[in-house]
């Protein structure tokens, strides 16, 4: 079967929430593990419309927390395809706080790699990504680097 490849725009997804009082840590910032569900569910979602089917969360990398976020901060979060292998592909989801004025600031920066399910939930084929931009491709990249990082891992049991 041959897939149709996709651009990365198609599947680009961005979803926003508001920072509520049952969503802070005792610091009173934004809890880690809220944002990490919310932007795993944005990770799922862009690699959904990319496969046009299941998946699941295989890894996250470089779960990087760069600022925090406060009750009643506005988070923006935004993901888009990277990289696509055979079975899985990489999903960059960036989180910012945005001010009223519109400005934002980066808050967190993760890097999950997902994997597409098809019959009884076994790994299926992934269409390939169509890179457009620059921007695209350097991330491209950037992601055959981290997934080569990610195979050494695995191979020495880190």
């Amino acid at each position: 079967m041959t897939l149709k490849a996709r651009k990365v725009n198609e599947s680009i997804v961005e979803n926003i929430r508001i920072v509520r009082p049952n969503h802070l840590n005792g610091s009173g910032r934004l809890f880690g593990g809220a944002l990490m569900q919310w932007i795993d569910e944005v990770a799922g979602i862009v690699a959904m419309k990319h496969t046009r089917g299941n998946v699941i969360t295989a890894s996250v990398d470089h779960l990087d927390f760069l600022n925090p976020a406060h009750e009643n901060d506005v988070i923006v979060m935004i993901g888009k395809g990277t990289y696509t292998g055979n079975t899985s592909m990489e999903v960059k989801v960036d989180s910012f706080v945005e001010a009223r004025s519109g400005e934002r600031t980066l808050i967190n920066r993760a890097y999950f790699t997902m994997v597409a399910l098809g019959e009884n939930d076994k790994p299926t084929c992934v269409p390939k990504l169509i890179f457009e931009t620059e921007e695209e491709l350097t991330e491209e990249e950037n992601a055959r680097k981290r997934r080569v990082v990610r195979m050494m891992r695995k191979e020495s049991g880190f």
